[in-house]
């Protein structure tokens, strides 16, 4: 018994004693430590809520650098004074990071494809990062028809989402369809057997209502879902940036063909998203593009209000 306790003690006493060494005792020579490898920068690529029984996600099909953002937005202000509000909104004058954000919605009945990125590969993955396959989409809203918006439509000469129907505007389909427009002749010209079209106020599904914001294009739409008494805006490329273009609405923007139309329609569609106080949805906000709109202040007629957890209950 005598020696079983001492044995014990002394092999408590020597963990101890262990456990005292000097931490320099125990380094490990430099090239024996594993190194973490840099990693790169990384994003998630959706965002995924509920509005009402509607399922909401935003997916980022791509992102880009572009130079020179004063040559894109606020071409009808100083330099000076571009300058001073990137700077008190720490953005760089030398340039911006573009993102392209479509929107799947699922209404419980059909799953709904606002818009479709730059290109077939681009949107498929995208869909496939949030679990979609192109397969399973009902139907393809187009909120207007510049390239970064049809170009997913076709991959390789087929149909990218080959079990949908489209929805469109009149009006867009009619311009861009007498524009003589390689994109939309590629893109869109050919399934223009399987569309439908809508004017302001019409109805995609239930619950899903287009609405006329003109200026970016002469027909470019956005859409107003309403689920249980719960509501969303997504409004496309109304405006192209939180700064330079939604908190200044008369900031002229390049790529606008009625700059003073689209000016008009954003006061309009933004006033109305922040009386009502509900989230929006913008295709180049920055990702995960979901937010609110604020009245402005210094200066701003508008503020973007980027979501910070309202949408996760």
């Amino acid at each position: 018994m005598t020696t079983l306790n001492t044995t014990t003690l002394t092999r408590r006493s020597l963990m101890a004693a262990g456990a005292t060494l000097p931490l320099a005792g125990l380094a490990v020579p430099h090239s024996a430590r594993a190194e973490a490898p840099m990693m790169g920068a990384s994003f998630a690529r959706h965002r995924r809520f509920n509005i009402g029984g509607f399922e909401v996600t935003t997916i980022l099909a791509g992102t880009t650098p572009r130079e020179n953002p004063q040559g894109i937005f606020g071409m009808n202000v100083s330099e000076e004074e571009f300058a001073e509000v990137s700077r008190a909104n720490f953005l760089s004058t030398d340039v911006s990071q573009f993102f392209f954000t479509p929107t799947v919605v699922n209404t419980g009945s059909e799953l709904v494809l606002f818009d479709t990125g730059l290109n077939g590969d681009a949107i498929t993955d995208a869909l496939a990062s949030a679990g979609y396959t192109p397969d399973q989409i009902d139907i393809v809203v187009l909120t207007h028809m510049h390239g970064d918006h049809i170009g997913g439509m076709m991959t390789d000469g087929e149909a990218t989402f080959p079990n949908a129907r489209y929805v469109t505007g009149q009006t867009e389909f009619d311009h861009w369809a007498a524009a003589a427009n390689d994109g939309f002749d590629a893109n869109v010209r050919p399934m223009a057997e399987m569309m439908s079209f809508i004017s302001d106020g019409g109805d995609v599904v239930t619950g899903i209502t287009g609405m006329a914001a003109p200026g970016h294009t002469p027909g470019h739409m956005v859409y107003r879902l309403q689920s249980e008494g719960a509501g969303l805006v997504i409004f496309a490329d109304l405006a192209n940036h939180p700064v330079w273009s939604l908190a200044r609405p008369d900031w002229e923007v390049r790529f606008d063909s009625d700059k003073a139309l689209a000016a008009e329609s954003r006061r309009r569609v933004l006033g109305m998203i922040a009386a009502d106080r509900i989230p929006a949805i913008g295709y180049h906000m920055p990702f995960p593009a979901v937010g609110y709109v604020d009245t402005g202040r210094d200066g701003a007629a508008f503020r973007w209000v980027p979501e910070a957890g309202q949408l996760m209950g």
